[in-house]
Protein backbone atom coordinates (compact mmCIF):
# COMPACT_ATOMS: atom_id res chain seq x y z
CA UNK A 1 0.00 0.00 0.00
CA UNK A 2 1.01 3.63 -0.68
CA UNK A 3 2.13 6.12 1.92
CA UNK A 4 -0.73 7.91 1.01
CA UNK A 5 -3.25 5.02 1.56
CA UNK A 6 -1.91 4.62 4.83
CA UNK A 7 -2.28 7.85 6.08
CA UNK A 8 -6.08 7.90 4.55
CA UNK A 9 -6.80 4.47 6.38
CA UNK A 10 -5.00 5.59 9.44
CA UNK A 11 -7.05 9.07 9.20
CA UNK A 12 -9.96 6.43 8.88
CA UNK A 13 -10.99 7.78 5.80
CA UNK A 14 -12.87 5.49 3.34
CA UNK A 15 -11.34 5.84 -0.39
CA UNK A 16 -10.97 3.75 -3.95
CA UNK A 17 -7.65 3.44 -4.91
CA UNK A 18 -7.39 2.86 -8.63
CA UNK A 19 -4.77 1.96 -11.12
CA UNK A 20 -4.55 3.54 -14.29
CA UNK A 21 -2.16 4.28 -17.06
CA UNK A 22 0.85 6.28 -16.82
CA UNK A 23 -0.17 10.06 -17.08
CA UNK A 24 1.52 13.29 -16.61
CA UNK A 25 -1.27 15.66 -16.20
CA UNK A 26 -4.46 16.01 -14.37
CA UNK A 27 -6.11 16.62 -17.46
CA UNK A 28 -4.54 12.74 -18.80
CA UNK A 29 -5.54 11.28 -14.79
CA UNK A 30 -8.95 12.62 -15.65
CA UNK A 31 -9.10 11.21 -19.57
CA UNK A 32 -7.81 7.94 -18.40
CA UNK A 33 -10.35 7.41 -15.79
CA UNK A 34 -12.93 8.74 -17.92
CA UNK A 35 -14.55 11.35 -15.59
CA UNK A 36 -14.32 14.93 -15.96
CA UNK A 37 -11.66 16.81 -15.44
CA UNK A 38 -13.41 18.89 -12.62
CA UNK A 39 -13.47 16.09 -10.66
CA UNK A 40 -9.61 15.77 -10.75
CA UNK A 41 -7.70 17.66 -7.82
CA UNK A 42 -4.23 18.58 -8.89
CA UNK A 43 -1.60 19.68 -6.45
CA UNK A 44 1.60 22.43 -6.87
CA UNK A 45 4.10 23.18 -4.72
CA UNK A 46 4.84 26.00 -3.94
CA UNK A 47 8.10 27.87 -2.54
CA UNK A 48 7.17 30.30 -0.13
CA UNK A 49 9.73 32.49 2.71
CA UNK A 50 9.08 29.61 5.29
CA UNK A 51 9.51 26.87 3.42
CA UNK A 52 7.35 24.63 0.76
CA UNK A 53 3.02 25.04 0.39
CA UNK A 54 0.83 23.28 -1.88
CA UNK A 55 -1.80 24.50 -3.72
CA UNK A 56 -5.17 22.54 -4.52
CA UNK A 57 -7.14 23.46 -7.70
CA UNK A 58 -9.57 21.64 -9.97
CA UNK A 59 -7.45 20.58 -13.26
CA UNK A 60 -9.47 22.55 -15.31
CA UNK A 61 -8.27 25.73 -13.63
CA UNK A 62 -5.29 27.94 -13.64
CA UNK A 63 -3.63 29.14 -10.68
CA UNK A 64 -3.80 32.89 -10.15
CA UNK A 65 -0.17 33.71 -8.48
CA UNK A 66 -1.19 37.39 -7.01
CA UNK A 67 -4.20 35.37 -5.39
CA UNK A 68 -1.87 32.96 -3.90
CA UNK A 69 0.69 35.75 -2.58
CA UNK A 70 -2.56 37.07 -0.94
CA UNK A 71 -3.70 33.78 0.66
CA UNK A 72 -0.32 32.68 1.91
CA UNK A 73 0.79 36.44 2.59
CA UNK A 74 3.87 36.70 1.19
CA UNK A 75 4.81 37.98 -2.12
CA UNK A 76 7.92 36.26 -3.28
CA UNK A 77 5.32 32.88 -3.74
CA UNK A 78 7.08 30.82 -7.14
CA UNK A 79 6.15 27.61 -7.88
CA UNK A 80 8.67 24.60 -7.23
CA UNK A 81 11.15 24.13 -9.84
CA UNK A 82 11.12 20.01 -10.99
CA UNK A 83 14.92 19.51 -9.71
CA UNK A 84 13.60 20.89 -6.37
CA UNK A 85 10.60 18.43 -6.53
CA UNK A 86 12.85 15.73 -7.15
CA UNK A 87 14.96 16.94 -4.20
CA UNK A 88 13.07 17.58 -1.79
CA UNK A 89 10.16 14.94 -2.60
CA UNK A 90 11.98 12.16 -3.90
CA UNK A 91 9.03 9.42 -2.52
CA UNK A 92 7.04 10.96 -5.17
CA UNK A 93 6.70 11.45 -9.11
CA UNK A 94 6.63 14.41 -11.03
CA UNK A 95 3.19 15.84 -11.47
CA UNK A 96 2.02 13.13 -8.64
CA UNK A 97 1.67 15.38 -5.65
CA UNK A 98 -0.82 14.44 -3.57
CA UNK A 99 -3.06 16.75 -1.74
CA UNK A 100 -1.85 15.75 1.50
CA UNK A 101 0.61 18.42 3.92
CA UNK A 102 0.54 16.93 6.49
CA UNK A 103 2.27 13.59 5.04
CA UNK A 104 4.60 16.34 2.71
CA UNK A 105 5.26 18.94 5.74
CA UNK A 106 3.55 21.64 3.92
CA UNK A 107 0.81 24.40 4.66
CA UNK A 108 -1.88 23.22 2.15
CA UNK A 109 -4.21 25.97 0.44
CA UNK A 110 -7.12 24.74 -1.39
CA UNK A 111 -9.33 26.38 -4.17
CA UNK A 112 -12.98 27.23 -2.85
CA UNK A 113 -14.15 25.06 -6.48
CA UNK A 114 -12.22 22.11 -4.99
CA UNK A 115 -14.90 21.90 -2.12
CA UNK A 116 -17.73 22.21 -4.20
CA UNK A 117 -17.05 18.43 -5.43
CA UNK A 118 -18.75 15.80 -3.38
CA UNK A 119 -15.78 13.64 -4.22
CA UNK A 120 -12.25 14.34 -5.51
CA UNK A 121 -10.07 12.03 -7.33
CA UNK A 122 -6.12 12.95 -6.52
CA UNK A 123 -2.46 11.15 -7.69
CA UNK A 124 -1.38 9.24 -4.99
CA UNK A 125 2.09 10.12 -5.42
CA UNK A 126 2.73 7.93 -8.81
CA UNK A 127 1.96 8.65 -12.16
CA UNK A 128 0.17 5.45 -12.42
CA UNK A 129 -2.04 5.05 -8.77
CA UNK A 130 -5.09 7.59 -8.33
CA UNK A 131 -7.42 7.98 -5.17
CA UNK A 132 -10.84 8.69 -4.90
CA UNK A 133 -12.52 10.54 -1.70
CA UNK A 134 -15.22 12.07 -0.32
CA UNK A 135 -13.67 15.93 -0.03
CA UNK A 136 -15.62 16.60 3.31
CA UNK A 137 -13.60 13.15 4.93
CA UNK A 138 -10.26 14.36 3.30
CA UNK A 139 -10.16 17.64 4.49
CA UNK A 140 -11.92 17.02 7.55
CA UNK A 141 -8.50 14.95 8.95
CA UNK A 142 -6.70 17.40 6.62
CA UNK A 143 -5.56 20.77 7.90
CA UNK A 144 -6.17 23.20 4.72
CA UNK A 145 -6.76 27.13 4.19
CA UNK A 146 -9.40 27.51 1.52
CA UNK A 147 -8.71 30.59 -0.70
CA UNK A 148 -9.28 31.74 -4.13
CA UNK A 149 -6.10 31.18 -5.56
CA UNK A 150 -7.39 30.18 -9.21
CA UNK A 151 -8.57 31.60 -12.36
CA UNK A 152 -10.24 30.18 -15.42
CA UNK A 153 -7.75 28.94 -18.70
CA UNK A 154 -8.29 31.33 -21.40
CA UNK A 155 -11.46 30.41 -23.40
CA UNK A 156 -9.07 29.49 -26.71
CA UNK A 157 -6.27 27.29 -24.39
CA UNK A 158 -6.87 23.51 -24.62
CA UNK A 159 -7.05 22.51 -21.18
CA UNK A 160 -4.77 19.25 -21.73
CA UNK A 161 -1.33 21.84 -21.85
Amino acid sequence: MSEVADRLTSWGVPFEEIQHEQVYTSVEEARALGISVDEVAKTIVLNTGSGHALAVIPASRRLDMRAVERAIGDRHVRMATEEELERDFPAYELGAMPPLGSLLGAPTYVDPEVMRHETLVFAAGTQTRSVKVRTEDLFAKQPATVAPITKLPPADEDPSE
